[in-house]
């Protein structure tokens, strides 16, 4: 029937585009309804996808077969690889990202997806009937029908753009914003509370003095973040520039706090910890000098340019002369004032880790609607609600992700578990296993979930087992010696003890000093294996012990943790329990142990009350 839908996606932000492009490729008949087309997958604050945790989390949705590692490679101007000087664990990467190439891009990727629909809309009703979701109502009165729907709204709900005491009912960049759909939510059960963020200045770059700043060039390394193709660097042309605030700009900042839309009382929602204003780094770090910041390109065809770092919502006229402050800024011109957002989320505890609502069956929430920042933690539950609706409407066991085999899992089961009180950022520390989950072991981990889960491409599959294979080569060549006269030339080139014998790759490998590059300029051992098996064998030959304790760490975490709940379970009926673990437990409904552990407040005690119910079953 017209309008009947098997699944309808709520915006075509970073969410909605993994959400949706995974229901259709999984032949789900799919609605891609947004406010505007012209906000397909546009890159409302900072033109950049990756950064620190942030590039394992695209790492992974690019091994589960999502969209945003290609297009982030294919309009990508600048690429580098952040924490090179630490362990690798913490190593991501990060890419200047051209923005209207990159919207260009995925807005191709959805009107040419077979089994999608796409279609500009302000959904304004979300239609319940017994419990159960059976499609949206729009502005114009349209209805469409489906089966699941999952709302991927981002900050557009009853948002507002703030700029010093002038508050202006709009979404980001000048999009209109979702004026109904929060009125929906709350009607239909769900707590919604209210978050800011916020952007700085775009400027012309061309009245900037760059030679007083300092050149962020990218790096000469063919980085990709997908392994769905082979890694050039042919347009890695742009040139950040590293710049600093003064004890001038916190002295203009100071007198005008007042003017400040958070301290004047004007902004009520919690902001980012981690994405502060720099009116808050001036207030919360009053013994610093300077602030850095960056300068980032937003296009190859523009001379708008990004003050990263100096985000603001001071009055228009005090944000020139805040810019202007700043060395290489005094002739500065302004082309998009800063501002601050306001919007409506809702508490991501009302969610399973399916990311399907607790409240109504069929629905699911993705993206900043469950109190996260960022494009890149919107494009991983994005995909995790596109892979759970479709494997709902095919009658089959949901993929649930946990904190042992990914950053989706730490980022899904902190929100669904913990909450959130303000915008969730991902960040490495937020994973007890990190060492487990690297950036560059992705694929190794998730592509046969994404196999499983029916979105991993033949190329992508055969490149997988094109790695594994040459793995094992490498791996099987680390028991081979090399002359104590090779290796003394090599050790003493790069200044490691000597040798009294012939060694063993994998022991020679294991020597502080010793890297993949100077290793493999040295001796043609690993000559034509592919560099990413190499660099895995590097890794886990060189943190072999390490990586040997976290894995059994993690595997004795995961046999208790992988305990399942019964989801009806009345904790009420339980004895044993506390009081607040009854009420927490009834509330959250965890679905694993591991899940109920994490809940705040509650101890040991309740988890073995938990632990003793289930093996009695």
């Amino acid at each position: 029937m017209p309008n009947t839908y098997s699944a309808i996606v709520i915006g075509i932000g970073h969410a909605g585009v993994e959400a949706s492009v995974a229901l259709a490729k999984k032949g789900h008949k799919t609605l891609a309804l947004s406010i505007s087309l012209d906000n397909a997958g546009f890159l409302a604050c900072n033109p950049s996808i990756g950064g620190t945790a942030k590039g394992h989390l695209v790492r992974e949705v690019d091994a589960l077969g999502g969209e945003m590692g290609k297009a982030a490679d294919s309009t990508k101007t600048h690429i580098r690889m952040l924490n090179s000087s630490k362990g690798v664990a913490v190593q991501s990467l990060r890419a200047q990202i051209d923005k209207y190439k990159y919207h260009d891009y995925i807005k191709s990727v959805l009107e040419n997806t077979e089994n999608l629909t796409l279609r500009q809309g302000e959904v304004t009703d979300i239609i319940v009937k017994n419990g159960k979701v059976v499609g949206v109502k729009t502005k114009v009165g349209l209805e469409y029908k489906a089966k699941v729907v999952i709302v991927a709204s981002g900050v557009y709900l009853e948002s507002s753009i703030i700029v010093g005491s002038v508050m202006e009912n709009s979404g980001p960049s000048g999009f209109s914003r979702a004026n109904h759909l929060a009125d929906s939510l709350r009607g239909l059960g769900f707590s919604l509370r209210r978050f800011k963020t916020g952007t700085p200045a775009r400027v012309n770059v061309k009245t900037v003095d760059l030679s007083v700043l300092e050149i962020q060039a990218g790096e000469s390394v063919p980085y990709s973040f997908s392994n769905n193709k082979t890694a050039d660097n042919g347009n890695n042309w742009a040139i950040c520039h590293l710049g600093y605030t003064n004890l001038d700009t916190h002295a203009l900042i100071s007198k005008n706090l007042k003017k400040s839309p958070k301290y004047s009382g004007l902004i009520k929602g919690a902001g980012a910890r981690y994405c502060p204003s720099v009116e808050d780094k001036v207030v919360r770090f009053a013994d610093k000098e300077r602030h850095p910041f960056f300068l980032e390109p937003e296009g190859e065809k523009t001379k708008e340019a990004y003050v990263q770092g100096l985000s603001t919502g001071l009055p228009a006229d005090i944000q020139e002369s805040l810019y202007r402050s700043i060395k290489g800024f005094e002739k500065v011109e302004i082309m998009r004032d800063a501002y601050a957002i306001e919007y409506e989320c809702i508490d991501p505890l009302q969610l399973f880790a399916t990311l399907e609502s607790k409240q109504v069956k069929g629905l699911y929430f993705a993206g900043q609607i469950n109190g996260t920042s960022g494009y890149e933690e919107a494009a991983a539950q994005g995909l995790v609600a596109g892979i759970n609706a479709a494997l709902s409407l095919e009658k089959k066991q949901p993929i649930i992700f946990n904190r042992e085999n990914s950053y989706i899992g730490v980022l899904i089961d902190d929100l669904v578990t913990k909450g959130t009180e303000e915008p969730y950022r991902m960040m490495t520390s937020r994973a007890e296993f990190r060492l487990l989950l690297r950036q560059d072991n992705a694929d190794l981990r998730l592509t046969e979930t994404g196999i499983k889960a029916g979105l991993v491409s033949k190329e992508q599959q055969e490149q997988l087992k094109n790695k594994i294979k040459d793995i094992k080569l490498a791996n099987e060549k680390l028991k081979e010696r090399i002359s104590m006269t090779d290796a003394n030339n090599f050790l003493e080139s790069i200044g490691e003890p000597k040798v009294n014998s012939s060694i063993a790759v994998g022991d020679i490998i294991k020597r502080n000093l010793v890297t993949q590059e100077n290793f493999t300029n040295s001796f043609d051992i690993f000559n034509n294996l592919n560099p990413q098996s190499v660099f895995d064998v590097f890794t886990e030959a060189k943190y072999a012990g390490y990586i040997a304790r976290e894995k059994q760490a993690a595997a004795d975490a995961l046999k208790v943790s992988e305990l399942k709940i019964p989801p009806n379970t009345d904790y009420n009926k339980i004895d044993g329990l506390r009081l607040e673990a009854k009420e927490k437990l009834n509330k959250i409904k965890p679905l694993t142990i591991g899940q109920a552990s994490r809940i705040s407040g509650i101890n040991p005690a309740d988890i073995n009350v938990l632990i003793i119910l289930l093996k009695r079953k």
